[in-house]
């Protein structure tokens, strides 16, 4: 049973917080310990700076040293300036607001971040997949994670586009992991596609694919599992455990925090992207998060004038391979086996669910950019375009269109059609 509480209804007081992260300490006897916390970059909505106070506050003059990781996956590195806004530390800095907590980035492009942890057998990974897979897969992991005496992660659970739900042992895979994981489980997602994974609640394919290679870490492993109150940093709740036992804890109240449910489909859905998304590889939730409720053949736009780029970090290969369909790749495996899986899962849950036969794709509906990438560039990408200074927001916020759904700070909020009886 997880530690901690939480409730739709109501936030928690920095008294309930602090005492659950002082409690989720007791039995860790952190003395001269090497502890390692693990937090989300500045893509995640979370009230970072108030929980990193209070772990400095639990562990400071105690551990022997604390290092702080941003689990970036693959995401762009974080600058100091970054950093600092990420932990509360702008114009303080953050040596001096936390002084005995070191916060760096995963490098995760470096070959030495990595400690090899051992290999998922092929038997175990169609097992585990479901059969949709057969290959064997190696687990690294960065080796802070492995060198130090306990590592608690820290971060808030969402509906996700990969694995059902985002969290717990998410947080070390992809989060802090080599990319042998990060394309396996990505892969093994668009297999599923978004649209019928995201918000799957339970142990999916994927989340037991990222259980399995959390399970080979040796460092005891410790959980806060926060869940945000839409639209800002207040917590409905937060549970503290090993990772599987906090975010199932997460899950099911993020289940009823995060869901929103509609109607009927619409013909048009506009997702108004907040500047936490850089580029358009973070901005897709826009897409995950609304698509299972975009009538077939309509369109969801993603207005976004602050983003002028694909992916920092992916985009050479995102030109080279476009934006398709699951089916598109399939059958026409041998031409792009070689490529990253990551940045094909990627490519098909932004373009969603469709068929490819007979050398015609057709995707399922429509996905424009209201973005300061070029109309050209979209379309060399396989995406719609629309001028970002064609649409006001307000007037599409206050027309009272049925066919219309505008999703203002889009990205952590799924929608979903009611089920009928």
């Amino acid at each position: 049973m997880a530690l901690g509480t939480g409730s739709p209804e109501r936030t928690l007081t920095e008294d309930e917080i602090r005492r659950i992260v002082a409690d989720s300490l007791t039995g860790h006897d952190v003395d001269r310990l090497h502890v390692v916390v693990i937090i989300p970059d500045g893509t995640r909505s979370a009230p970072m700076p108030l929980m990193l106070r209070m772990l400095h506050d639990a562990l400071a003059g105690r551990a022997r040293r604390i290092d702080v990781l941003v689990a970036l996956g693959t995401h762009q590195p974080m600058d100091d300036a970054a950093l600092d806004a990420l932990v509360g530390a702008t114009g303080v800095g953050r040596e001096r607001l936390l002084p005995e907590m070191t916060v760096v980035n995963h490098a995760w492009s470096d070959p030495a971040t990595y400690a090899t942890l051992g290999t998922i057998t092929a038997e175990e990974v169609r097992e585990l997949s479901g059969g949709r897979l057969d290959s064997p897969v190696d687990v690294r992991i960065n080796r802070l994670v492995v060198d130090a005496d306990l590592v608690i992660v820290c971060g808030p659970v969402f509906p996700h586009e990969v694995v059902g739900f985002s969290g717990g042992n998410k947080y070390f895979f992809p989060g802090v992991s080599g990319p042998e994981v990060i394309d396996l489980s990505h892969w093994l997602g668009a297999l599923i596609t978004s649209h019928d994974i995201i918000g799957t609640r339970g142990i999916t394919p994927v989340r037991a694919i990222i259980d399995r290679a959390a399970a080979m870490i040796p460092t005891p492993r410790l959980c806060l599992a926060m869940v945000v109150r839409p639209g800002g940093t207040d917590l409905n709740g937060l549970y503290a455990a090993p990772p599987e036992e906090a975010w199932a804890a997460a899950a099911d109240l993020s289940a009823q925090v995060h869901v929103r449910y509609v109607d009927r489909p619409y013909k048009t859905v506009l997702s108004i992207m907040p500047r936490r998304y850089a580029d358009m590889w973070t901005a897709a939730k826009g897409m995950y998060k609304v698509e299972p409720v975009v009538a077939d053949g309509g369109e969801v736009i993603l207005y976004a004038p602050h983003i002028d780029r694909f992916s920092v970090t992916h985009g050479a290969v995102l030109a080279e391979i476009g934006y398709h369909t699951r089916d598109y790749f399939l059958a026409q495996w041998d031409r792009f086996r070689d490529h990253p899986l990551g940045v094909l899962a990627h490519s098909t849950h932004l373009r969603g669910k469709g068929t490819y036969e007979a050398g015609v794709e057709r995707p399922r509906i429509g996905v424009t950019l209201a973005t300061g990438i070029p109309e050209d560039v979209c379309a060399a990408h396989g995406l719609g375009y629309r001028d970002p200074a064609t649409i006001d927001v307000g007037r599409w916020t206050d027309d009272a269109d049925p066919d219309v759904l505008v999703v203002p700070d889009a990205g952590e909020i799924l929608y979903r059609l009611r089920q009928k009886n």
